[in-house]
């Protein structure tokens, strides 16, 4: 059911790794959707933090958290490491089932950018049992060796004028062998700043989401 009034936003700290986070649980929620930011993003993306705002109004929880400490972030290559991201991404997976509030919550995953291949690989995992995965104007061809494992359903949102980021996707959705779908966003650059076009990311991902948690989970083969 949608959320009636503003949930609370509160600050998390995740261990061993001390990872940073901003979890929200509207009451009644049956999912979490943890995000997984791109390079040069973090909890405090304003882009993500529009998105979660509308999740959390129509019932999801939601967990924004920093995948890198504020030393790691000095290093460039951290960035661009899929599997580091992944790893902490998983962790935070970890966290989500193991805290009282959230452990009932079904998972789901909203990469963008880098974000969305640490998203890939961490849905892939065997024992991962995400419901469902978008990615906004992310790079899943720099998770291309493991795009066949992934059986959650898999949402690609990419804007119409981020030219060569189209054909990364493409390439990707035919890579993934689980339900998928692409989606061209008329007039929106990389970072959907165009007037309208980040309403339309929350839309199709608020879709995505409600239609899969809606759904049973199937074993994985």
């Amino acid at each position: 059911m949608p959320a009636t009034a503003m949930t609370e936003v509160e600050e998390v700290r995740i261990e061993p790794d001390g990872l940073i986070g901003l979890l929200g649980v509207p009451h009644g929620a049956h999912g979490i959707v943890i995000f997984a930011h791109g390079s040069g993003s973090g909890r405090l993306s304003p882009r993500n933090n529009h998105v979660a705002a509308a999740l959390r109004q129509a019932g999801l929880a939601t967990l924004l958290v920093d995948l890198l400490t504020s030393i790691e972030e000095r290093d460039r290559r951290n960035v661009f490491d899929i599997d580091l991201l992944a790893s902490r991404l998983a962790l935070a997976t970890h966290w989500a089932a193991a805290e009282a509030r959230t452990r009932r919550l079904v998972p789901l995953y909203f990469g963008a950018s880098t974000g969305a291949a640490a998203a890939l690989v961490a849905a892939s995992r065997p024992d991962a049992g995400i419901a469902a995965v978008v990615s906004r104007g992310g790079r899943p061809d720099l998770a291309m060796d493991t795009l066949p494992a992934v059986r959650a359903p898999t949402l690609l949102l990419v804007g119409s004028l981020d030219g060569p980021v189209i054909g990364m996707n493409e390439r990707a959705l035919a890579e993934l062998k689980g339900e998928k779908q692409l989606i061209i966003i008329d007039g929106a650059g990389h970072l959907f700043e165009e007037p309208g076009t980040m309403d339309e990311v929350v839309r199709h991902a608020t879709r995505w989401f409600l239609e899969h948690l809606a759904r049973p989970q199937r074993p994985r083969q």
